[in-house]
């Protein structure tokens, strides 16, 4: 099937001499990418893990998954966009992470030239990155299919639940009442209570570009990321999932502000770009004056 697709896609193309193969994964390329045409590949709701236990259906998220990064490599994708749970759960055990990892670096790794810039402010773009920027910019990997992901609301960030301290507001520790408001300061300091997402694992491992996540709980600012290939340029905005009544409070206080690029923020101000009830929520900090060059 999926060569037929490639045939009437590029019907002239004699696909036994004109294309490329990944020996490592034994994927056939597609060679015919337009120097000015970003070709993303979109999926979601991968629930990897899902039903991990099951003799029978334990493997097929992960099957799923491989088959879309096979895609990706042969329509010789720029990039893969996944729009959420990319787990079923939250705090996916160590066999799916495992599992995932070992997939990511199969599709993800490899020798090929990224065709694509980040314009936009890397470290505000992606919180996890080990150096502040886009992982197939890391000097220390090399990258030639990046991914990007927001959470979605089987994998959004969650503490571990630390205990810190008991209901009646003190606790005994070696033979001495301490106040559990102070222990509980203590743990919060050491990091304890630090909200992570199974994405802050793979982000921080180099495998994904985690972004979209927003933890101001009286505001949402939304930054794009901002792609350039050639001549064509692409504004990528992420919201990883929240609470709907959260969500709501900030929609309904007007709270939710979608950053725009610095070029098109001018032409509202000039009348050629949308309409003034739009560009309210254009306007950008200082802090964002870096990401929308």
């Amino acid at each position: 099937k999926d060569e037929n697709v490639s045939k009437s896609t590029h019907p002239a193309t004699n696909t036994d001499t004109n294309t490329n193969t990944d020996d490592t994964n034994n994927v056939t390329i597609d060679p015919h990418v337009d120097v000015d045409t970003l070709r993303v590949l979109i999926s979601t709701d991968n629930h990897l893990g899902y039903a991990e236990r099951d003799p029978i259906r334990g493997n097929d998220s992960f099957a799923a998954f491989e088959e879309v990064l096979i895609l990706a490599k042969r329509h010789n994708c720029d990039m893969v966009l996944l729009a959420g749970d990319l787990f079923h759960e939250n705090k996916p055990s160590r066999r799916t992470l495992h599992k995932t990892m070992n997939i990511l670096r199969r599709y993800t790794m490899g020798p090929n030239p990224v065709s694509f810039q980040i314009l936009s402010n890397q470290r505000s773009n992606f919180r996890s990155s080990i150096h502040g920027v886009v992982n197939y910019e890391d000097p220390y990997v090399s990258i030639d299919l990046p991914i990007f992901s927001i959470h979605g609301n089987h994998d959004d960030p969650t503490r571990d639940g630390v205990n810190v301290g008991s209901s009646s507001g003190t606790k005994k520790t070696g033979g001495t009442k301490s106040n559990s408001n102070n222990n509980s300061a203590s743990a919060s300091g050491s990091g304890s209570d630090e909200m992570l997402a199974a994405l802050d694992l793979l982000a921080i491992t180099n495998l994904v570009n985690y972004f979209g996540r927003h933890d101001e709980v009286d505001k949402v600012q939304v930054s794009p990321v901002l792609i350039q290939k050639g001549d064509t340029k692409v504004a990528l905005y992420g919201m990883g999932s929240m609470r709907d009544e959260r969500l709501n409070r900030m929609w309904q206080g007007e709270k939710v502000r979608f950053l725009k690029p610095t070029k098109f923020r001018k032409e509202d101000e000039n009348g050629n770009g949308n309409n003034s009830e739009n560009s309210d929520d254009s306007h950008n900090n200082d802090d964002d004056d870096d990401s929308n060059k």
